[in-house]
């Protein structure tokens, strides 16, 4: 079973502690890649149209100048890197015992600068969006995606995918035929803070309890706290829909 975040855009920042180690980080065939878009992004963050190229404003021009320094600066585990409403949500510094290791064991961060990665990976705050056209190496979805379809699929296990990414982060992985009908979207209606927040319940839950192997357990698995609504898919190689409220 895997749980599919996107990661946050604003980052925490360690003042001390090791650097990131790539030869450390778990899928390590992923390794090659990541040294071309850390690379690339720390000699783009040198440069003076940094943030034009990056999408973001002038207020975050220390994370950029930041970029620069990610194979030095104090890393930290993705579960305490991740921050926002998703992640606040989530709050996995609250569950302990066998829920911290099924937290572990099921979700997943689809980065734009490492491509995966698992809770307990160490990695540098960056600023890097999945939707921006790296110089040097390309639009980053475009990057990934065969990369992210040659290891991931032997990452999900018995169980079905519960993907609670934004849509420029699912461009990087998208379901094959195989996987089609174990995979489902969830969609939250509403503002983009409250989707975010739902998300993030939703994934919590799912670490609460046993492994869900069919997409028509997943209103059963999440509870009596969600109202869920499942979509067929309109093609075969389409992913199923949760339209998921809190109640």
């Amino acid at each position: 079973m895997l749980i599919l975040l996107p990661p946050s855009e604003g980052k925490a920042t360690a003042r001390r502690g090791r650097p990131m180690d790539l030869d450390a980080l778990s899928l390590p065939s992923l390794n090659p890649a990541r040294s071309r878009v850390l690379g690339a992004l720390a000699q783009l963050s040198a440069r003076g149209n940094a943030m034009s190229v990056l999408k973001v404003g002038a207020s975050l021009a220390d994370d950029v100048e930041a970029n620069t320094r990610l194979m030095t600066a104090p890393a930290l585990r993705a579960r305490d890197l991740y921050t926002g409403v998703l992640y606040d949500a989530l709050d996995l510094t609250s569950l302990s015992g066998a829920d911290s290791r099924r937290a572990t064991a099921r979700l997943l961060v689809t980065s734009a600068a490492h491509g995966a990665l698992r809770m307990n990976d160490r990695v540098s705050p960056y600023r890097l969006a999945m939707d921006v056209d790296l110089p040097g190496v390309g639009p980053l979805a475009r990057h990934w995606a065969p990369l992210l379809a040659a290891v991931l699929p032997g990452e999900v296990g018995t169980g079905i995918v519960v993907d609670c990414r934004s849509t420029s982060y699912r461009n990087a992985w998208k379901p094959t035929p195989e996987l089609a009908d174990r995979w489902v979207v969830v969609d939250v209606p509403g503002a983009s803070h409250w989707a975010k927040h739902t998300r993030g319940l939703v994934a919590r839950r799912l670490c609460q309890g046993d492994v869900v192997k069919l997409v028509t357990d997943l209103p059963a698995a999440l509870g009596d706290g969600f109202d869920v609504e499942l979509v067929k898919p309109t093609r075969p190689s389409r992913p199923w829909t949760a339209l998921v409220t809190a109640r």
